[in-house]
């Protein structure tokens, strides 16, 4: 592989890194002053642990030799030291770091769904555990070689398309995060309006690295295929996330008489979501379309945690299960020469749907017994008091803002 293609690679790499930072601020701003350094550690902990875990035997277990394989051996080259001695590691490294920046954002993702109530030694003990269960299998199952890469051949069918995470990273995370919220149940005074932002413009700067990085989450991975979709996946990620803002936004003015920069950040990620699985195999007109059902239907369902009873913090659930869901189960229909409106049969959203349900339910249940696991061990929630007390000063000993009162 060329130099240049190389250097995309690694620009691409530090992209999809940095869109984990992104969300620690995207998130710390959508919680309370005195919990948002909790927030962003639950990002930096995703950070260290999964990275870590990805090079240990991460790697190893995301790619199968057969459809019908739970996972890779995670011993088969622990460490990597084969893999780094041999004549392509050069190519093989940049592979091996790009795909660990999706196994961290997508366990980090799932932190959003229990703030302001999360033990952090109890939260680094689930993401090492679901990265292992949950992530790790889940990407060999979509990208390396497993039953839903496979299931378009088994079937007699088009190939499931899930071109940057649809199933693999945002499913995976709503799912999961819906099952925490049932391990840990609701925040004190859970109610509408009861836990407000503390700081809306980390939610925008957030939201702008997140969109910022996501051009590396969806064109990085063309430096393999020499770039050359990189045209059609740039200009979709643009169009299907602005059309999302749009329609995010005229639907809370509609619901609640005002649009808000909060919504304008969601709409922002829930148009980044839908059209990542999505992003390779769409026209940009049907990308746009995208856009405007992943905004409104996602700006929609974030209520359902209210209605429904379950404590979504910071909708997780709403945004990218939904989110995922959409732009996932929307191939079956605009994909491009193989959509069921586009003339191509129902095949491709026959194998769309269950290769979603089946990442979607496969991670709920992981995610539940492992937190429900750790909850009747180790306790995963603080207590009330630490919690009405904030538990920045109580988890991390430290405050995120330090409001000095000058004496006269």
């Amino acid at each position: 592989m060329d130099a240049g293609s190389i250097a995309f690679g690694v620009v691409a790499t530090a992209l999809v890194l940095f869109m984990t930072p992104g969300l620690a601020f995207f998130y710390g701003g959508l919680v309370r002053a005195k919990s948002v350094i909790s927030m962003m550690m639950m990002s930096f902990g995703a950070i260290g642990l999964v990275g870590t875990l990805w090079i240990l035997y991460g790697y190893n277990m995301a790619a199968v030799d057969s459809p019908f394989a739970f996972s890779g051996n995670p011993f088969s080259d622990f460490g990597l030291a084969a893999l780094a001695a041999g004549e392509s590691a050069n190519t093989d490294l940049v592979g091996v770091a790009y795909g660990s920046t999706f196994a961290i954002i997508t366990v980090a993702l799932i932190s959003g769904a229990i703030a302001d109530r999360a033990k952090f030694g109890a939260w680094m003990l689930f993401a090492g555990v679901f990265a292992t269960l949950g992530y790790f299998p889940i990407a060999a199952w979509v990208w390396g070689g497993g039953w839903a890469y496979s299931l378009g051949d088994l079937l007699g069918l088009p190939a499931v398309i899930d071109y940057a995470g649809g199933t693999a990273v945002h499913i995976n995370a709503g799912a999961a995060a819906l099952a925490l919220t049932f391990v840990l149940g609701k925040r004190i005074g859970f109610t509408k309006g009861s836990h407000k932002p503390h700081n809306v413009p980390f939610v925008i700067l957030g939201a702008a690295v997140l969109w910022f990085g996501w051009f590396g989450f969806n064109v990085g991975a063309e430096w393999l295929n020499e770039l050359g979709n990189a045209g059609l996946i740039t200009l979709n990620t643009i169009g299907a996330t602005a059309a999302a803002i749009v329609a995010w936004l005229v639907v809370e003015k509609l619901k609640d008489g005002k649009p808000t920069a909060v919504g304008a950040a969601s709409g922002a990620v829930a148009g980044l979501v839908a059209i990542t699985p999505a992003c390779a195999n769409l026209t940009p007109g049907w990308a746009l379309l995208l856009g405007v059902v992943a905004g409104a239907v996602c700006a929609l369902a974030i209520e359902l945690k209210f209605k429904l009873g379950f404590d979504d913090s910071l909708d997780v659930v709403g945004i990218h299960l939904v989110g995922g869901l959409i732009g996932t189960l929307y191939l079956g229909f605009f994909a491009t020469e193989t959509g069921l409106l586009l003339g191509g049969g129902f095949g491709q959203l026959i194998v769309q749907v269950i290769a979603a349900v089946g990442v979607m339910v496969y991670a709920f249940v992981v995610a539940f017994v492992i937190g429900f696991a750790i909850e009747k061990t180790i306790g995963f929630r603080v207590k009330n008091e630490d919690e009405l007390a904030g538990i920045d000063s109580i988890v991390h000993g430290e405050e995120a803002y330090a409001y000095e009162i000058e004496r006269v």
